[in-house]
């Protein structure tokens, strides 16, 4: 059987303290250990994710393991949007490689926007 190559997913946000501007980084597949820790790289904070959080993001992982595995038809799927002259076909290739994506989840008391950054499994597929 041939291994699988796991999908290089990168999660970040903005750090939580109130005068840093750092981006923390970290990528889905690491969370597969236990006690998963990451650091603000500006000024050292470091963050936990709780199981709740980390089974979120474990589904997120699944996610684009799903998308990857289906990079052979994405190039035929479309998502119509409805405008007054009739409908436009956006194709699905240009919502992921043109928006930014990014889930919202509850991190503690806060809401956090964790933006999501995908690479795919070739170049040609999101050119």
């Amino acid at each position: 059987m041939p291994e699988t190559k796991k999908n290089n997913a990168v999660l970040d946000f903005k750090c939580l303290e109130e005068n840093c501007k750092g981006v923390v980084k970290f990528n889905l597949n690491e969370l597969d250990v236990e006690d998963c820790q990451v650091l603000c790289p500006e000024c050292h904070r470091p963050y936990e994710f709780d199981a709740a959080l980390t089974d979120k993001f474990r589904k997120l992982a699944n996610l684009v393991a799903a998308l990857r595995d289906a990079e052979p038809i994405l190039g035929s799927a479309n998502v119509a949007v409805t405008v007054p002259g009739g409908e436009v076909k956006v194709p699905y290739v240009l919502l992921l490689t043109r928006l930014n994506t990014m889930i919202t989840l509850d991190f503690g008391e806060k809401k956090v926007d964790f933006h999501v950054l995908v690479e795919p499994s070739s170049p040609e597929v999101f050119r």
